[in-house]
């Protein structure tokens, strides 16, 4: 049996256990402005990383492609077994030799080894393909530019979502204690008999109605945080805090105002560049095609050691040479293949126009969104300070005892609708913002 002394040593060791574990438990909170949001995704979301990578392949692709030009050195070993080594009577070349004397002409056993050096002198397809390697690291960086713009896009709608929805909730838990507070006031009057059932129940419905609204947006909510995190590259568990605030100031507005005149550069967008890339890199494939017909020129040296010589070896150890490769006759193959390539380049440069063509028309159709969303939120902030203005005024009134609860509940959800309305419109010109400047390329490094 353990003596009060010692259970009270116990008790006060487990509790500081205690308190240790659930400090290790608890794990700090990440808050997240937009720009905060939008750094961390450019470092850490997975498509930014391939990208990074691609680009990085595409730079050894360039020193790969080089290297084919620059002088080569190869060696190898090469070990012979001849059962069989032909012999000459000896006598044929020393006459002093014994008469069933004889020469061999080879050895039994060798090892040959071979030393290779080699430089190409002129090939056409190299020429070409060293000009499309370096084309082909300016797709990747373009890709990685397009990469950036969509993940701001994507991190900047999921942000002002998760934003709304916050708001959203706020919005309907005060609707539900407003609704849940008229209801008791209107269930003490239907047992004194002043009204009927139906207005308690319908009453309760409405309750029942937000409660439901309440809990579909919680389920949002969570979708919206797990979301960001993929695109942030967080770990699931993380806990993320939004610290940017749902508005929109009128110096924001005016800026919102200007890009949606701002003219468009067809050549600043990276769907374009990136179109105009495809379709040079097509023009160096077609031209690769058409340079196989020239003659290919290397040089070379070759360098010879043997383990064992035989009597007579009139091999050199040392040769020299150029060689020279000219195609001659292919059946039409060649010329099928320049045929399918020059075709392809053709398509590439259609493609090229008709996306030039789209974007042109896409940045009007997106600018004229813009600027419907600007109007359109312009009118909903009037109507959320109107209404603000007939809440306060109803609920002065009601606390002179000159309006009813049932008045003033429809007044302020009357308000609340008008708030919901305006966070929705800031929702709304933030998604025209965003998808304006991807196409324009605006923001495309977050440097903050």
């Amino acid at each position: 049996m353990l003596s009060r002394k010692c259970q009270m040593i116990l008790l006060i060791l487990l509790s500081f256990g205690g308190v240790k574990i659930t400090t290790a438990q608890v794990q700090d909170t990440l808050r997240l402005s937009l720009s905060d949001a939008l750094k961390i995704a450019q470092e850490n979301n997975l498509n930014i990383k391939n990208s990074q990578l691609d680009l990085k392949m595409a730079q050894k692709k360039i020193w790969e492609t080089t290297a084919i030009g620059l002088p080569h050195v190869d060696g190898t070993a090469k070990y012979t077994f001849n059962p069989k080594v032909p012999t000459l009577p000896a006598t044929a070349f020393d006459p002093n030799a014994k008469p069933g004397d004889v020469l061999e002409l080879g050895v039994k056993q060798n090892i040959v080894y071979d030393l290779t050096a080699s430089q190409l002198i002129f090939n056409g397809a190299y020429l070409i393909g060293l000009k499309a390697s370096r084309a082909y690291y300016n797709f990747s960086e373009e890709s990685l530019e397009k990469a950036m713009l969509e993940i701001n896009e994507t991190v900047t709608n999921t942000y002002f979502m998760t934003l709304v929805g916050e708001e959203s909730r706020k919005i309907l838990v005060i609707n539900l204690q407003n609704v849940n507070n008229t209801l008791a006031e209107i269930t003490e009057m239907y047992k004194q008999g002043f009204v009927e059932q139906t207005d308690v129940d319908q009453l309760a419905l409405t309750a029942n109605t937000i409660t439901n609204a309440i809990f579909q947006i919680d389920n949002n909510l969570d979708m919206a945080s797990k979301l960001l995190k993929i695109q942030l590259g967080l770990a699931e568990n993380s806990i993320v805090k939004l610290t940017d605030q749902l508005g929109m100031e009128e110096a924001q507005v005016v800026r919102l105002n200007a890009l949606a005149h701002e003219p468009f550069i067809l050549e600043n967008s990276v769907d374009y560049k990136l179109l105009t890339t495809s379709e040079l890199l097509a023009k160096f494939d077609y031209k690769k095609e058409m340079s196989n017909s020239l003659p290919v020129i290397s040089g070379y040296y070759n360098h010879q050691e043997k383990w064992k010589t035989p009597a007579f070896d009139f091999a050199p150890k040392d040769v020299m040479g150029i060689n020279l490769s000219i195609p001659i006759f292919s059946s039409g193959q060649r010329s099928a293949a320049v045929s399918q390539k020059r075709m392809a380049f053709e398509k590439a440069s259609n493609n090229k126009l008709y996306a030039g063509n789209t974007l042109i028309m896409q940045s009007s159709q997106l600018q004229n969104d813009l600027r419907s969303k600007l109007d359109k939120f312009r009118i909903q902030k009037k109507s959320k300070e109107l209404s603000d203005v007939i809440y306060q005024r109803t609920l002065e009134k009601y606390k002179q005892g000159i309006s009813s609860s049932q008045e003033l509940m429809t007044i302020q959800n009357q308000y609340l609708n008008n708030l919901t309305s305006y966070y929705q419109g800031i929702y709304d010109v933030v998604g025209a913002k965003t998808k304006l400047e991807k196409l324009f390329n605006f923001n495309q490094k977050i440097t903050k």
